[in-house]
C-alpha cells in the first residue's frame, strides 16, 4: 500500500476513490477523448409565460447571486444536483473583498462577523534561496461555508427563491422569448454556476483542449508546531517532474491547511492528481518541519483547474450566461472559485437586473457582462514564466529566480504593488513599476525568460499589455461620461454601463484596500 493509499484510507468517505476519479476525468481532458455535451438545444417557437426570471444551475456558489438578485425583487429559480450545503474546508478571503454582502443585503454585519471562522497575519511570500516577503491581510480571513450558504439559504428562500436541491441539470433549450431547462422549469435566463467541468461550457468550448492546467492537492491537519502565520505562495524546490512546486499554509479552525499546486500544460505525459499527492507527503515534513507520523489528518482536498486564453467564455447562445469559473472569469494563476466569484458579485448582480429590465439577453448582449479584461489576459505571461514545457530544458532555479527578484522589487515598491497583485487584480501603474525595477536591475534574469515563454507569447502580451494601459486611461474618464450616460435611454445606458464595467475589472480599477 503506497503512503497515499494508507493516509487517505484513514479518511471518512472514499477519499482515494474521489482522487482517482478526479484524475480520471484529468486524463480524458489530456488526451481529449471527452465526448462534447450535447445539452443545449435551440427552437424558433416561442415558449409563452415563464415562471422565473433567472433559473441557476450550479447552487454552491449560485447561492450568491440567486441571493442577490432575489432580494433586488427578480423572480428566482436555483437548481442544485444534491443538498445546498458547505463543504467543512474554509474559504480564504481578504476582509474588504467580504463587504460586499452587507452592500447588497445578503448578510448582517452580525451574520458577516458569525462567517468568519479564522483570522491570522501575517502572510508570507518566499523562494527558493530568496529573501522573505511579508503581507498583512491578504487571504488572512477563513468563511465557513456551512454557515454563509445555510444562511444565504435562508435569506433567498425569504425573499421568495425557489430552491430545487436534488434537482440536476440535464439540458436547456433556448427559444425566442425564454429557456426552459430539463423540459420543465422556465425562465427569461439561465445562469450557469455549475464550474470548470460545466457541460454548457463543455458544449460552447466544443472539445477544445485547455491552454494550462492548475492542480493542486492537500490537507488540513492537527499536530503541526504553532504557527498563526499563513504562506501565499512558497517555494523551496528546484524544477521536479518538469513542475515548479508551489506551497500555500493557512491557519484553520479544525489545525492547519497545506497546499502543494503547480502549473502545466494538458500534454498527456503530465503527473496526476494521485502522483501530486504523493510528492506533497514526501515534501510536507521539509515544509512544515514536522514528520507525518505526528500528524493528525482531518481531511484530504485536491483539484485540478483548466484554463484557457479565450476567456471569459462568451456563449453562442441566447439567454445563457455562464457566471463564476464556468466562464473562466479567474486569473490563470488563482484557482477561481469562492474568491473569483465575490469579486464580480455586484458587478454581475447589477448587470444581469439591467439586462432582464432592458430586455438584452441576446448572446451579444449578455457576452458584455463577461467581457474581454486585459487584467486578466496579461497574468497569462505570468503563468507561462512560472512554468515549462513538458520537453522543455531551462536551468532548475530559473523560476525561483525570477520570482524572487519580482516580488522582491515589488516589496521595495511597497503595499499600493505588492497587494492588489497577491489578490489577483494586476494593474498598469504597479506592473510597469515593477518591470522597470525588474529589468533594470535584474536584465539577465529577464533575458532568460524571452525563450521560456517564446517570442509569439511574448508579443501577445505586449498588445495585452498596452490594453491595460488603454483601459486604464478610458477607466480614468467614466465619471464625466457616467455623468452624460444618465440622459440617454435605458438599452443605450445597459451597454454603456458594461462598458464601463469592462474598463474598471479590466484595468484592475475595482481594487479597494479600504
Amino acid at each position: 500500500m503506497s503512503l497515499t493509499e494508507e493516509i487517505l484510507s484513514q479518511l471518512p468517505g472514499n477519499v482515494l476513490g474521489g482522487l482517482r476519479s478526479a484524475d480520471r476525468i484529468l486524463e480524458s481532458i489530456r488526451e481529449n477523448t471527452a465526448p462534447v455535451p450535447s445539452v443545449v438545444k435551440e427552437n424558433q417557437q416561442p415558449l409563452g409565460a415563464v415562471d422565473w426570471d433567472v433559473i441557476i444551475c450550479g447552487g454552491t456558489l449560485g447561492i450568491l447571486i440567486g441571493c442577490a438578485l432575489a432580494v433586488r425583487g427578480l423572480r428566482v429559480a436555483l437548481l442544485e444536483r444534491g443538498i445546498l450545503q458547505g463543504r467543512e474546508q474554509e474559504w480564504n478571503i481578504s476582509r474588504q473583498e467580504l463587504e460586499v454582502f452587507v452592500e447588497l443585503n445578503l448578510l448582517t454585519e452580525a451574520e458577516l462577523a458569525s462567517a468568519i471562522a479564522t483570522q491570522y497575519n501575517p502572510a508570507r511570500v518566499k523562494f527558493k534561496d530568496g529573501a522573505e516577503v511579508w503581507v498583512e491581510d491578504v487571504l488572512n480571513i477563513g468563511v465557513d461555508p456551512v454557515y454563509l450558504l445555510a444562511t444565504l439559504k435562508t435569506k433567498f428562500l425569504a425573499v421568495g427563491g425557489e430552491l430545487l436541491e436534488n434537482t440536476p441539470f440535464s439540458d436547456v433549450v433556448v427559444h425566442p422569448d425564454g429557456v426552459i431547462v430539463n423540459h420543465q422549469f422556465k425562465a427569461k435566463l439561465l445562469l450557469d454556476v455549475m464550474g470548470h467541468l460545466s457541460p454548457i461550457t463543455q458544449q460552447a468550448r466544443q472539445g477544445k483542449k485547455p491552454d494550462a492546467l492548475c492542480l493542486v492537492v492537500g490537507s488540513c491537519a492537527q499536530g503541526f508546531p504553532a504557527n498563526n502565520a499563513g504562506d501565499l505562495i512558497l517555494s523551496f524546490t528546484s524544477l521536479q517532474n518538469q513542475c515548479q512546486y508551489f506551497w500555500e499554509a493557512f491557519p484553520a479552525r479544525d489545525g492547519r491547511t497545506t497546499y502543494l499546486f503547480t502549473y502545466m500544460d494538458a500534454h498527456p505525459q503530465r503527473l496526476g492528481l494521485e502522483d501530486l499527492f504523493a510528492e506533497y507527503l514526501r515534501l510536507l515534513p521539509e515544509y512544515q518541519g514536522v514528520e507525518l507520523s505526528q500528524l493528525k489528518f482531518q481531511r484530504a482536498l485536491f483539484g485540478f483547474f483548466p484554463t484557457y486564453r479565450q476567456s471569459p467564455l462568451q456563449t453562442p447562445w441566447h439567454r445563457i450566461l455562464p457566471v463564476g469559473d464556468s466562464s473562466g472569469s479567474q486569473s490563470p494563476l488563482s484557482f477561481g472559485g469562492f474568491g473569483a466569484m465575490v469579486r464580480h458579485l455586484k458587478r454581475l448582480t447589477i448587470g444581469i437586473e439591467e439586462a432582464l429590465q432592458t430586455e438584452q439577453l441576446s448572446a451579444k448582449a449578455l457576452a458584455q457582462l463577461q467581457p474581454y479584461q486585459p487584467s486578466l489576459s496579461v497574468t497569462w505571461l505570468f503563468q507561462k514564466a512560472m512554468s515549462v514545457g513538458v520537453n522543455q530544458t531551462i536551468p532548475p532555479e530559473q523560476i525561483n529566480q525570477l520570482l524572487s527578484a519580482v516580488f522582491q522589487e515589488m516589496q521595495q515598491l511597497g503595499t499600493p504593488v505588492l497587494k492588489p497583485f497577491l489578490q489577483d487584480i494586476v494593474q498598469f501603474s504597479a506592473l510597469t513599476q515593477t518591470l522597470l525595477k525588474t529589468g533594470l536591475n535584474h536584465p539577465v534574469l529577464v533575458a532568460k525568460i524571452i525563450p521560456q515563454v517564446g517570442l509569439i507569447n511574448l508579443l501577445d502580451w505586449l498588445l495585452q499589455y498596452s490594453n491595460l494601459g488603454f483601459y486604464s486611461a478610458l477607466f480614468a474618464l467614466s465619471p464625466i461620461i457616467e455623468t452624460w450616460i444618465k440622459n440617454l435611454p435605458p438599452t443605450q445606458q445597459y451597454y454603456w454601463h458594461r462598458l464601463i464595467d469592462a474598463w474598471k475589472f479590466g484595468s484592475g480599477g475595482d481594487y479597494s484596500n479600504s
